[in-house]
């Protein structure tokens, strides 16, 4: 069977438009920021520049005013965006919001699609995803959800604590995970909710100072305490959340491998760029063996990365699950890419680890994604489990 790795000509000239307006509008404005915007101007005219030049929400579906790119073909664009760490904001596919996007064409209703979806994809709104919780509750284990929602007089009162709620400042709404029915630790009885910000019983605890900076609206402490919200904003089923959860978190793990794999390659063109040019010991830089080693590990990793990461996105294209393929795409990417970065700072030298290029920035960014959408060591676990799983299943049979 003949395999081809090409995209359609319609997505690579996407993908190469999508590369020239990052190359030529969106980094000369990283650059002026140091990679971390908080204006919502700045933001607002990079968004106003991607519709222009006709890239904008490649995502979303064309009713909602995007390209209707599957995965395999975001995969194409989503690393030419996240060349720039401002570039999945111009182009509206940054997290959460390009996660919480997808989740809302999947599930959400005709009228939540028009009150929720339709405001985000053109840019006009951002929103959040409020699942993770302090310890004992959600975060690497999801089962472990402790917030709850009882029902009231016309809809549902949601109480409970959350954290590391990333993009909420100023976000118009936030999707929150919330146990309808049984106890922390049990696999059933999640709900999502769509409640909008100026909801009385939302509120901001603070914002959380993380090694990360780039991510819009910083990553928040909620409390949501006597939140009451109508019936309609149950988003989906009753008690089918964690369904839906995974309807998000599949390919959202696999759009952030793609944004940051771009990031990889920008990392990679600097270090070549200085080994080209860098004299030392009477030859240049990329002349010592080392360093060419370095080159090359990078080369691997950004070639392994992007292989796994189609393998996976060809899964869930399929309508497959794709939960292991995704788990290893996930596991290798983000330990990858920061190899590759961290190799860019050592070719660099002095250069690497000063503020006057964005590896430092760069270093401090990718960093977190070994332990975001679930840390290195609970996706080797679930993998493993996996494995042993169908070992089993084959030996009975």
């Amino acid at each position: 069977m003949a395999v081809d790795l090409a995209p359609d000509s319609d997505v690579a000239a996407l993908a190469e438009r999508t590369a020239a307006f990052v190359r030529d509008v969106v980094i000369p404005v990283e650059e002026e920021h140091r990679g971390v915007v908080t204006s919502d101007e700045v933001r607002a005219e990079l968004q106003r520049a991607a519709k222009e030049a006709g890239v904008f929400a490649p995502h979303v579906s064309r009713e909602y005013g995007g390209h209707g790119l599957d995965m395999r073909a975001r995969a194409v664009v989503f690393e030419e965006a996240g060349y720039s760490l401002l570039g999945p904001l111009a182009l509206n596919i940054a997290a959460p919001d390009e996660g919480n996007m997808h989740l809302l064409e999947a599930v959400a209703t005709v009228g939540q699609r028009e009150k929720y979806l339709r405001p985000l994809a053109e840019g006009r709104i951002r929103s959040c995803f409020a699942m993770t919780e302090p310890a004992p509750g959600a975060g690497s284990d999801p089962v472990a959800l402790a917030t709850r929602a009882t029902r009231v007089d016309g809809g549902w009162r949601i109480d409970g604590h959350k954290w590391f709620i990333t993009g909420a400042d100023g976000a118009g709404f936030a999707i929150c995970m919330a146990r309808t029915s049984g106890e922390p630790g049990e696999t059933g009885g999640a709900t999502m909710f769509l409640v909008d910000a100026d909801n009385p019983g939302m509120k901001t605890v603070r914002h959380i100072d993380t090694l990360d900076e780039s991510l819009y609206g910083g990553h928040v402490e909620l409390l949501f305490e006597n939140c009451v919200v109508p019936d309609g904003a149950v988003l989906g089923e009753v008690d089918e959340g964690f369904r839906y959860a995974q309807v998000r978190l599949g390919p959202a793990r696999m759009t952030h491998c793609m944004r940051w794999l771009g990031i990889a390659r920008r990392a990679q063109d600097i270090a070549v760029a200085r080994a080209a040019e860098r004299r030392l010991f009477g030859s240049r830089l990329g002349e010592l063996g080392m360093v060419q080693q370095m080159i090359a590990d990078n080369e691997i990793d950004i070639a392994a990365s992007r292989g796994l990461i189609l393998r996976a996105c060809w899964e869930l294209d399929q309508g497959r699950s794709a939960a292991q393929s995704t788990s290893i795409a996930k596991t290798f990417c983000a330990e990858a890419i920061w190899r590759v970065v961290d190799r860019a700072v050592q070719i660099c030298g002095s250069l690497g680890i000063s503020g006057d290029i964005l590896l430092s920035r760069f270093l401090r960014e990718v960093r977190p994604f070994r332990v975001y959408d679930g840390p290195s060591e609970t996706h080797r676990w679930s993998i493993a489990r996996r494995v042993l799983r169908h070992h089993d299943a084959a030996v009975s049979e």
